[in-house]
């Protein structure tokens, strides 16, 4: 197979776009020119070379074929608001993570919408808060939604063992998971990630108790890149777990715009408590099981091999996926990857359609355009047109990833989801720097609620979407 190593990270001139930062009339840049294979290097010697990708065993398993959640099958509930608050830490800039709690918000059963929601506030920050969920309402007017109440204030769960405010377009992922195995407490599974890395530490968990989270971690995954796993955290059913990924009860993952990722979304299952609980810092998670990987780690590489022949249906360079979930409803199962979904003709370059040739700067004399001025002076990759959007895998095509008997890059979504009609602002705004229509998603698999962040919706702040997931449609 001609594989083709997409090799933009190295380049000279790449620059970072200045997603979700606070308006600014100053240009966020980041000059990688000296980084060239050093960058490799730097994370293979420690992570990288030592530690072999985890691949799936080659299992004899009959994959078992179930009913699909249809984009139908998804009924609109409405929305709610953020709290209001005062100061630094606040719901501007958020939509990050989000996890449902089934046992949170104690008053919650007289509105019908039990447990609460923990939520990453200002990506600057990217602490943590628990929030009560009102009663949603559909409606165009913001003024007509009900506003959540606050739970638990933010706080740094990780314990600051991630330098957020020192990290370049950080991310971050939460999902709560009851105790396993000899745990007594259940979990706020945690990720932290930034816009360029290679082979970090970079999940852990915590205490629900957010004035007191004790944090554990950070691990690291064994042999895979962190471009294809430390953004979005969600539960795996425990029957399907059972059968297909014995003891990995969470899935996880990330989509990096470009092609470091792999040309799709990644998703691995794993486990960090059936090795030693809690694992040292800085340890390596052996427990894992690929599930969806458009492309090939090659040990060592900071970036996924890939080519046309190992991406996604659909796939752009611009695509941004957020976050996702594993939907259940009645006898009926899919996997989601919510985000913003980019349309028509794609670009490195600019906003304003300014092409950037990424070997323009080696050119004698150099060939790059001049910058466009502020707002379209943010240099990555764009696309004419954006939409958010849902797009659905079926479980059983990742029975049979995990199980050895399809390569990690043959699923296709079945089905996807516009979800223009649903939303307040769904639009890119360069000059608030929006860079992204739909954050992070949240499931009560008990009431077949799908939560969902739409970014900069109410202001600055993020606006909470919620669905419910039918099962006799």
């Amino acid at each position: 197979m001609n594989i083709i190593k997409n090799n933009f990270l190295y380049i000279s001139c790449i620059i970072l776009l200045s997603a979700c930062n606070l308006p600014s009339t100053e240009t966020i840049y980041d000059d990688y020119t000296d980084y060239d294979n050093d960058y490799d290097q730097m994370y293979s010697d420690e992570y990288g070379q030592e530690n072999q990708p985890v691949t799936a065993p080659s299992l004899s398993i009959d994959i078992e074929t179930i009913p699909l959640v249809q984009p139908d099958d998804l009924e609109y509930l409405g929305a709610f608001r953020l709290p209001d608050l005062d100061g630094e830490i606040t719901w501007e800039y958020s939509g990050h993570g989000m996890t449902f709690y089934p046992d949170g918000d104690d008053g919650g059963e007289n509105d019908g919408f039990p447990g609460s929601l923990f939520i990453v506030g200002h990506d600057h920050y990217l602490e943590v808060s628990e929030i009560t969920i009102p009663q949603p309402v559909i409606s165009s007017n913001l003024e007509d939604l009900n506003i959540a109440e606050t739970i638990q204030p933010f706080s740094d769960i990780h314990g600051g063992m991630f330098p957020i405010q020192d990290m370049a377009l950080p991310r971050a992922g939460i999902e709560y998971l009851p105790p396993q195995n000899d745990q007594e407490t259940g979990k706020l599974h945690f990720t932290y990630g930034q816009h360029i890395q290679g082979f970090e530490p970079s999940h852990g968990w915590a205490e629900l108790d957010l004035s007191d989270p004790q944090p554990v971690g950070p691990w690291v995954f064994n042999g895979y890149t962190n471009y294809a796993t430390n953004d979005y955290i969600f539960e795996i059913p425990e029957e399907w777990a059972d059968k297909y990924t014995p003891g990995m009860r969470l899935a996880t993952g990330r989509f990096r715009e470009g092609v470091w990722s792999g040309f799709g979304p990644a998703l691995f299952a794993y486990s960090a408590w059936d090795e030693h609980s809690p694992l040292s810092p800085n340890s390596t998670l052996n427990t894992i099981t690929p599930l969806l990987l458009y492309g090939i780690q090659n040990p060592g590489s900071t970036d996924i091999l890939s080519d046309e022949s190992m991406q996604m249906d659909g796939y752009q360079e611009s695509d941004h996926w957020w976050g996702g979930a594993w939907l259940t409803a009645g006898d009926k199962s899919a996997v989601i990857f919510v985000g913003t979904k980019a349309l028509g003709s794609s670009w490195y370059g600019f906003p304003n359609g300014v092409v950037w040739e990424y070997d323009c700067a080696e050119q004698d004399p150099p060939t790059c355009p001049d910058v466009p001025e502020w707002p379209d002076d943010n240099r990555g990759f764009w696309a004419e047109d954006y939409r958010g959007q849902i797009i659905f895998f079926d479980p059983s095509q990742l029975a049979a990833v995990a199980t050895g008997q399809i390569e990690s890059y043959e699923p296709q979504p079945y089905a996807s989801l516009d979800l223009t009609q649903f939303l307040f602002a769904p639009y890119l705004e360069n000059e608030t720097y929006k860079r992204d229509i739909i954050g992070a998603a949240a499931f009560d698999r008990e009431n077949g609620y799908l939560f969902m962040i739409e970014r900069l919706a109410d202001e600055f702040k993020s606006v909470i979407h919620v669905f419910h997931v039918n099962s006799n449609q």
